[in-house]
């Protein structure tokens, strides 16, 4: 497992949109965390504590952790939306 795994600017094939050089490790420079590499389904997102500890459990620390933790509060403090049912408003406008 690597940080670029969890990051925004990895690619399928392996490389990084920034032409760095990908690290052994886990930390990176310019570590840029995406939920949706923790939670590819976003209904597995339960709170902000879930995504820390799975960044912990990885191995993140440091700048890196403190990346994840910003991102898993404002994802946290986001309202889940709940798309509003469709009505057929033509139909409406007939009668």
């Amino acid at each position: 497992m690597i940080v670029c795994e969890f990051c925004r600017e990895y690619q399928l094939d392996g490389k990084c949109n920034l032409d760095l050089k990908i690290p052994k490790g886990m930390s990176c420079r310019e570590f840029s965390p995406g939920m949706s590499k923790f939670c590819s389904n976003p209904n597995d997102f339960v709170d902000p504590r879930q995504i820390v500890e799975m960044a912990k459990f990885f191995g993140m620390k440091g700048t890196e952790l403190k990346k994840v933790k910003a991102i898993a509060s404002r994802a946290g403090n986001t309202p889940v939306e709940v798309p509003a049912p469709q009505t057929d408003t033509l139909a409406a406008n007939e009668s």
